[in-house]
């Protein structure tokens, strides 16, 4: 750096001559331990950049920027410099010093900012808010990489954002979560909770999703993940729906929204005076309603819509995310998710035909789709053969291969097997059915239409989601701290949270559903040197048992000591009914069953106290949580060993975890030759859980004949994948280039791209 040329702008507008000594010794301390680095590479790329008159704030960011633009397959280690930049820069911003402030200081500062709720001082003395402060490990700071220090600058540290103002970092974040969310716990244990909380989310055990880490701790009191409403077929419910709708999307939550019993068009109405506009109308009623805001400035929010594959207008629907057509016959801005069950798959693999029904010309036929697959059956063959009832009979092959086409070309029309939702969901069918699931496909719950916006007798219902890092963990019995750990801290979140729907708070108080995830698998696996195939089904059927019996465990004790939830008779909990007895025996061909956990025990606590969750675990996709706790997302392969991502800022670079000594040992996604073995993994994950799992099916034509994936494919893993029980799919992943960052070849087209698609942020709080 030349620096007799370059004056700095102080913050008071005075001017003084850049010092590069100072920037070497910031440059010497964040390199400090840290090998295949180079103080002069990031010294020259930032010359480039330096400017006569520069504000002394920028030259810092300048830094950042240079040592995050070296972050490479080769030279991986940037991205601690990077992170160890940033986290100076935090504290100076923050503390006016390097040193952070005392919690107590920073708390009464950040109350009167009121970025802060006051209540924390209500709720803890001097003396323990002191004995917090104790527990708090700012050393840990350096565990970040340059992703997961960005995401803490960009999405979760309370700040001005008007003047992009900071007011706290990421070890203060993490003990005033804890301590928030255990407020309430007696005060002879409660530090005790805090503090075991703190140490397994501080050292990534356990991962939090965004509405915790950016609100709990502010005045917000509301961290509805997703959230599920369905709609009945009369105006009054469908313009409650819209409502609730608007109220949820305001708060940044992403809708599931079950519209299938919405009858077709040329349906009579009343005395047949007037006939049914159909389903697509109401449709773009709820499209507008869910862009109605913008979520975090940014963009409106994200809905995918449910409906059964019989519905009478199955051929128009089934296109209402394809390009060609008039505005007229699409609603482009919602994700769609079509429902079948064992009868449809029956079809299709004896060559038979699927009949499309009205749903309000079938009395029965809906609500027996979701909670008596034999009661279905009957009826379905009923109407079939009854010739004063108006349908349509398509060939099931056709059905199929349309279904496929549109999720091929599209990426977002998704799969719901409605009969396997809820013969291996956590509640009994014929009390509380699942009718639909949420924007990802991974949660199951139960839902009512509401007649009106204050209905208490209809049912939404959220996900309070979390997850637990597979890849920390190496012994199955380590699963007992933090499954107990996640379960309380969510459990006691949801008589912390608001409700801004009546309907909403009925149910969740009476149901307290939560869904704890799995982050980091793919490491999980390439530490023990395993792929994604059925080499690694054991292992994984071994850790997935004792994850899941862990977690039912912290709810039956919790059950013991708070009481179970509201309608836990509705569960199959209450009845000793554990996943273990209800997955599809099919998977038995995949592994072996084992029981290694005293289940029988577990299940006679159950017959005596109840649950005191009626769910306990879901998989959903982990974007922003796997970049802080330098993870790979969720239950994926990662797509590569760097993955460049998209921000506002710019791009990032992504590391996977142990990059040095396991390089060799990823299995990324794009070299896998099909879906097979990920979709086995699935079903093994599968068995352990009570709700379900964010499915992806992603290929590589370079693997298949003239580089074009054929149906023959789709159908099979489809029907692979209803086989051993699955029961949503979400994204379809074709590699074709297009939307993959490269380090060579970044371009704006392809941020946008990845920006899109493969860094999907509709909705980041259904996305731990």
């Amino acid at each position: 750096m030349n620096n007799k040329i370059i004056n700095v702008t102080k913050r008071d507008g005075r001017t003084e001559p850049f010092d590069l000594d100072k920037v070497h010794r910031v440059l010497e301390w964040a390199s400090v331990g840290i090998s295949g680095v180079s103080i002069s590479e990031i010294e020259l790329k930032a010359n480039l950049q330096l400017y006569n008159g520069i504000k002394a704030y920028d030259i810092h960011e300048l830094l950042i920027k240079s040592a995050a633009e070296l972050i490479s397959d080769h030279t991986p280690n940037y991205q601690y410099v990077a992170a160890r930049l940033v986290n100076y820069k935090l504290r100076k911003e923050v503390y006016g010093q390097y040193e952070p402030w005392l919690l107590s200081h920073l708390i009464e500062k950040n109350i009167e900012r009121g970025v802060y709720d006051a209540d924390i001082l209500n709720k803890y003395s001097a003396d323990e808010i002191e004995k917090l402060n104790s527990f708090i490990k700012h050393d840990r700071d350096d565990l970040f990489t340059y992703v997961g220090m960005e995401q803490f600058r960009g999405k979760y540290l309370v700040q001005d954002r008007s003047t992009k103002t900071i007011y706290e970092t990421p070890q203060m974040l993490y003990m005033m979560i804890s301590a928030t969310l255990f407020s309430e716990y007696p005060v002879e244990s409660r530090l005790k909770w805090v503090k075991d909380f703190y140490d397994a989310v501080s050292q990534f055990y356990i991962s939090l999703p965004t509405p915790i880490m950016a609100g709990v701790r502010t005045p917000t009191r509301q961290f509805s993940s997703c959230v599920l409403i369905e709609t009945g077929d009369s105006l009054d419910s469908i313009n409650s729906t819209s409502t609730s709708i608007v109220r949820y999307i305001s708060k940044k939550a992403g809708i599931g929204i079950g519209a299938g019993s919405i009858r077709a068009i040329g349906s009579r109405i009343g005395d047949g005076s007037v006939v049914h506009t159909g389903v697509i109308p109401f449709l773009k009623y709820f499209q507008s309603a869910v862009k109605s805001c913008s979520q975090g400035g940014v963009r409106g929010g994200a809905a995918t819509v449910y409906l059964p594959i019989w519905h009478l207008e199955f051929e128009d629907l089934i296109v209402l995310k394809n390009n060609k057509g008039t505005e007229e016959t699409r609603v482009r801005h919602m994700d769609y998710a079509f429902q079948f069950n064992k009868l449809m798959y029956e079809r299709l693999l004896t060559g038979g035909n699927i009949t499309l029904f009205s749903p309000h010309d079938v009395p029965g036929l809906y609500d027996a789709f979701f909670a008596d697959q034999d009661k279905f059956r009957t009826l379905y063959e009923k109407y079939e053969a009854d010739e004063s009832i108006r349908k349509k009979t398509l060939p099931a092959i056709d059905v199929f291969s349309r279904f496929l086409q549109e999720r091929k070309d599209t990426g977002r029309i998704y799969l719901m097997n409605v009969d396997h939702a809820n013969t291996h969901g956590a509640f009994l069918p014929d009390k509380a059915p699942i009718h639909q699931s949420n924007l990802c496909c991974e949660i199951d719950l139960p839902t009512k239409p509401l007649s009106s916006a204050d209905d208490e007798e209809g049912e939404i219902s959220l996900c309070t989601l979390s997850a637990i890092n597979w890849g920390m963990i190496n012994d199955p019995s380590e699963f007992e701290r933090y499954c107990a750990l996640t379960v309380r801290a969510l459990d006691a979140l949801l008589d912390y949270q608001a409700y801004p729907v009546k309907a909403a708070k009925s149910s969740t108080m009476a149901r307290r559903p939560l869904g704890v995830g799995i982050i980091n698998l793919a490491y999980f696996l390439a530490k023990r040197g395993l792929k994604y195939d059925e080499g690694a089904l054991a292992t994984i059927d071994e850790y997935a048992e004792a994850w899941s019996y862990y977690l039912i465990k912290a709810s039956a004790d919790l059950a013991k000591e708070k009481g179970p939830c509201g309608k836990h008779e509705e569960t199959k909990y209450s009845q000793g009914i554990l996943p273990i007895d209800t997955y599809k025996k099919e998977v038995d061909e995949l592994v072996p069953l084992q029981e290694r956990m005293d289940w029988r025990a577990l299940k006679t606590q159950l017959y005596e106290y109840g649950i005191r969750n009626s769910t306990l675990m879901a998989l959903m996709p982990a974007e922003t949580s796997a970049q802080i706790s330098n993870s790979t997302n969720g239950i994926e392969p990662p797509r590569a060993l760097v993955s460049y991502k998209q921000s506002k800022d710019g791009v990032m670079a992504q590391v996977v975890p142990g990059y040095h000594h396991l390089k060799n040992k990823y299995d990324l996604l794009w070299d896998q030759k099909s879906p097979e073995g990920y979709l086995k993994i699935c079903a093994v994950l599968q068995k352990w859980i009570d709700q379900g799992i964010s499915v992806n099916t992603s290929y590589n034509p370079e693997h298949f004949e003239d580089s074009k994936v054929p149906m023959s494919q789709l159908i099979k893993d489809m029907v692979t994948f209803y086989k051993y029980g699955g029961k949503q799919l979400y994204y379809n992943n074709t590699h074709d280039g297009a939307g993959e960052l490269k380090e060579e070849n970044i371009t704006t087209e392809q941020n946008e791209e990845v920006d899109e698609f493969g860094d999907d942020e509709d909705c980041e709080s259904c996305k731990i």
